[in-house]
C-alpha cells in the first residue's frame, strides 16, 4: 500500500491527497493513512503517551523530514516497533516539492483558527492548516481512556545560523507552570537553549498546547539546507531521544539544573508595518546576537528600532514577511527557578 515502505516519497508523489487507508504489521500495529503526509500508528496494546511528531511545515527545512521518513519507514518495515500512539505529519508537501519555506503563506501563521479568519481559505496552506487541526483533534480525542500524556514536537530548521545552534520555542502557557520533564528531554534531543513564550501565537505548537493540553514545542534542530546536503551526525542526539520516545525505550535524560540550559523570554515583538521594512544588520547575523544598547536594528518608515535592554538578543529575524506579520523577536535571559512543574 506504500511502494517500498517510502511513505515521504508517497506523499510528495502525491501532494494533493492520498485515499485514506489502513493495515496492520505483522507486529499488531495498526497502520492508518489519513491523506497525504498523515500517518497514524496504534499498537496492539498501545501505552500512555499520545505523541505527535511533525515536519515539513516550512518545505526547504529538510533535516526534520529526513529524520521523520526514516521513522515513519523503520516501523513500516518493523526495525522499530512504536509503545505509543504516534502521529506523523509530513504537512506541507507541495512546498516541500517545491523546495520552498511556502507556497503562498507561512503555514506556521496559520493555526488557531488563523486559516479562516480575514479572507478565509483562499490557499492551499491554509487549508491545509485547517485539516491539520482536524487530524491533530482526531488522533487525541480517539485514544483510549484513562488518564494519558499528550505531546506534540514540531520540528523544524531555522533560515540563519544560531549562537546556539538547536533551540526550542516553548509557547505560552496561561500561567501554567513549565514541564521540568520536558526541559530534560529537549537537553536530551540535544536543545539547551529554549524561548519561553509570553503570548499567543498562531503556531502549531501553540495549537497543540493550547487546545488540546499537550506538552508542545516548536524545535529548531539547526539551518536550513537541501536534500542531501544535512550532516546528520549533527541531528544524532535528537533522532535517537525521537525514536526511543516512541518506543517507549528509555531516553538518555539528566536532571534539571538551569546551569546546563539558555533561557530567554520574549521582550518585544516587532512586526513589519510598511513595505518600507529594513534590517540594519548583515544578512547573516546569526539567532540570538546581541547588540549595544542604542543600536540601529531596523527602520520602517519614519520609525526605528534600537537595543533598549542590556543583554538583548535578536531572533528569527525576517524582513521578507508579509506587511503585518512578526518581522523579529528581541528577547532576553530569565530564570526558571521556583516555576517548574
Amino acid at each position: 500500500m506504500i511502494p517500498n515502505h517510502d511513505f515521504l516519497r508517497h506523499t510528495l508523489d502525491n501532494p494533493a491527497g492520498l485515499s485514506p487507508c489502513q493495515f496492520q504489521l505483522d507486529n499488531g500495529v495498526q497502520v492508518q493513512v489519513w491523506d497525504t503526509g498523515v500517518i497514524c500508528f496504534e499498537p496492539k496494546q498501545p501505552a500512555e503517551k499520545d505523541i505527535v511528531l511533525a515536519c515539513g511545515v516550512h518545505g526547504n527545512e529538510t533535516a526534520p523530514i529526513e529524520i521523520c521518513a526514516e521513522l515513519i519507514q523503520d516501523i513500516l518495515q518493523q526495525r522499530l516497533v512504536p509503545a505509543h500512539r504516534t502521529l506523523v505529519l509530513i504537512a506541507n508537501p507541495a512546498a516541500i516539492n517545491a523546495g520552498s519555506r511556502e507556497v503562498e503563506e507561512n503555514l506556521n501563521r496559520l493555526f488557531s483558527g488563523y486559516h479562516s479568519k480575514g479572507a478565509g481559505l483562499i490557499n492551499n496552506e491554509r487549508k491545509r492548516a485547517q485539516v491539520l487541526e482536524q487530524f491533530v483533534s482526531r488522533f487525541y480525542q480517539q485514544a483510549p481512556a484513562g488518564s494519558r500524556k499528550r505531546y506534540l514536537y514540531d520540528l523544524h530548521t531555522a533560515i540563519r545560523g544560531s549562537r546556539f545552534e538547536k533551540f526550542a520555542v516553548y509557547p505560552f502557557l496561561h500561567d501554567k507552570a513549565w514541564q521540568q520533564n520536558q526541559l530534560e528531554f529537549l537537553r536530551a534531543c540535544g536543545v539547551s537553549t529554549v524561548l519561553l513564550m509570553q503570548t499567543a501565537a498562531p503556531t502549531f505548537s501553540y495549537y497543540a498546547s493550547n487546545t488540546h493540553g499537550a506538552d508542545a514545542f516548536t524545535v529548531e534542530l539547526g539551518k536550513v539546507r537541501p536534500f542531501g546536503q544535512n550532516d546528520m551526525r549533527r541531528f544524532a542526539d535528537a533522532r535517537n531521544s525521537l525514536r526511543a520516545l516512541v518506543a517507549g525505550q528509555p531516553v538518555a535524560t539528566q536532571a534539571f539544573d538551569e546551569k546546563d540550559f539558555h533561557l530567554y523570554e520574549v521582550y518585544r515583538s516587532i512586526h513589519k508595518q510598511t513595505q518600507d521594512f529594513k534590517l540594519h544588520f548583515a544578512d547573516d547575523v546569526e539567532n540570538f546576537t546581541t547588540y549595544p544598547v542604542g543600536t540601529l536594528l531596523a527602520t520602517d518608515g519614519d520609525t526605528e528600532y534600537r537595543v533598549e535592554k542590556e543583554g538583548e538578543a535578536l531572533i528569527f529575524p525576517n524582513a521578507k514577511v508579509a506587511v503585518g506579520q512578526r518581522a523579529m523577536l528581541m528577547v532576553i535571559p530569565r530564570s526558571v527557578q521556583g516555576q517548574l512543574a
